[in-house]
């Protein structure tokens, strides 16, 4: 039998995703009309004989995250559980601090997914990968190919091109090391406990030398990347599986527009059933548009393509709205325009606004582009961006609000371009 862990984090982290991550857990925010973690958790229970869904994080189990649990595991009828970690232990230190959790009922092997990646998740192709490759006690890491100079903002791996063994692995590398990176979503056996044991035991002996610091460098606090797989590149014992399917990371509120975009164009051959099409009476549909089936929108409203539209949003006469997402109980006013926007939940946009932001989007051109993960701010600048509205946003009529980020709870008087409103 198999597991799945999802990793999830804290509030801690998720920060780059503000001011959206303050009203959900990112992990929750919705991506192509459900929830981030609803994707990982679609894939793992696709997969036979799986038994279990932990997810492992810092968050306070708050009512959000329980509703979401309940509901999921209706849906797909499987075990999904949250253990939550006494704090931020890293991405090998949560799964060692819960390896009594994950071994019970003895699974020959089990997925770790990182929770802010968007992906087809190969799970199963993982798994007929790993059978074929290696010892039958090898771990396997999901790569996929990225650019030259956006391979340096990952975790890079050096394989041996006719079996696939990892020969190094780099994260995070200050030169070009290799376009193989690491995309977050593994397949491990119960022996890799054994490698971060003695990582653990290692990190207890240099603490008992170590003169007592502030306490947060803990023995558990393991990082999978630098700790793990870079001591055990070269051994043997771990391979990488190259995916050419598509795969990004959701780092920024901006790259959840892009994710939306991959999972709107999947759900062609996954989800038909959740992609809007042209009816009589309906609002004009452009490409791939989710449109939840609470939304109230006007027949002479164009949509598309990229948008997903949430639960009870209203939306008026003469509307234009294209790559973008408009969450829950929104209200767009009639003849308002929004591109490249995230708009709050129950904001208002006035009528004959505009709101506009600037795509953060991969080079088309370039097959193995990934998404720049972008500073906030350049040579003291605002870089331009997606346009981000947090909750119960008012925009009054015939203002222009252009590559802004609105904090919850503003009603603005006036057109911004290239600002944090506060």
């Amino acid at each position: 039998m198999l597991k799945a862990v999802i990793l999830i984090g804290g509030p801690q982290k998720g920060t780059r995703f503000r001011p959206l991550s303050f009203e959900v857990p990112k992990p929750l925010f919705p991506v192509a009309g459900v929830p981030m973690l609803q994707h990982h958790i679609e894939a793992c229970a696709k997969v036979p004989n799986m038994k279990e869904i932990l997810l492992i994080g810092f968050y306070q189990p708050n009512e959000e995250l329980t509703r979401f649990l309940f509901n999921a595991q209706q849906e797909f009828k499987i075990s999904i559980r949250y253990l939550q970690e006494y704090a931020a232990l890293g991405t090998g230190g949560g799964i060692y601090h819960f390896r009594d959790q994950i071994v019970s009922g003895s699974p020959e092997a089990f997925f770790v997914l990182n929770a802010d990646v968007c992906s087809a998740f190969p799970l199963t192709e993982m798994l007929s990968f790993q059978k074929e490759h290696g010892e039958p006690n090898s771990f396997v890491i999901l790569g996929t190919t990225a650019n030259r100079k956006q391979s340096m903002n990952y975790g890079c791996i050096v394989e041996n091109e006719e079996t696939n063994e990892v020969l190094h692995y780099v994260e995070k590398p200050s030169t070009f090391v290799s376009d193989i990176i690491n995309c977050g979503i593994y397949l491990f056996n119960p022996d890799i406990f054994q490698h971060i044991g003695t990582v653990f035991q290692k990190n207890q002996q240099d603490m008992l030398l170590e003169e007592p610091t502030n306490g947060w460098h803990r023995a558990e606090a393991i990082r999978l990347e630098q700790d793990i797989f870079t001591a055990m590149a070269g051994q043997g014992k771990l391979y990488v599986y190259k995916t050419l399917s598509f795969w990004s990371q959701i780092k920024s509120a901006g790259s959840a527009i892009y994710a939306s975009r991959l999972y709107l164009n999947q759900y062609h051959t996954t989800h038909p059933e959740r992609l809007a099409s042209n009816k009589e009476g309906g609002p004009k549909i452009s490409g791939n548009v989710y449109i939840h089936p609470t939304a109230n929108i006007d027949p002479t409203a164009m949509l598309g393509p990229n948008v997903s539209i949430g639960t009870g949003v209203t939306i008026g006469a003469g509307v234009r709205v294209r790559e973008s997402i408009i969450l829950h109980g929104a209200t767009l006013q009639d003849h308002c325009c929004v591109l490249n926007s995230i708009v709050g939940w129950d904001s208002t946009i006035g009528k004959w606004a505009r709101v506009e932001g600037t795509p953060s989007d991969p080079n088309p051109n370039d097959p193995y582009a990934k998404i720049d993960s972008e500073t906030l701010f350049r040579e003291g600048k605002l870089t331009p961006s997606i346009t981000i509205l947090g909750c119960n946003v008012t925009i009054p009529c015939e203002v222009i609000i252009l590559n802004s980020i609105v904090l919850p709870h503003k009603d603005l008087n006036r057109s911004f371009k290239n600002q944090i409103i506060l």
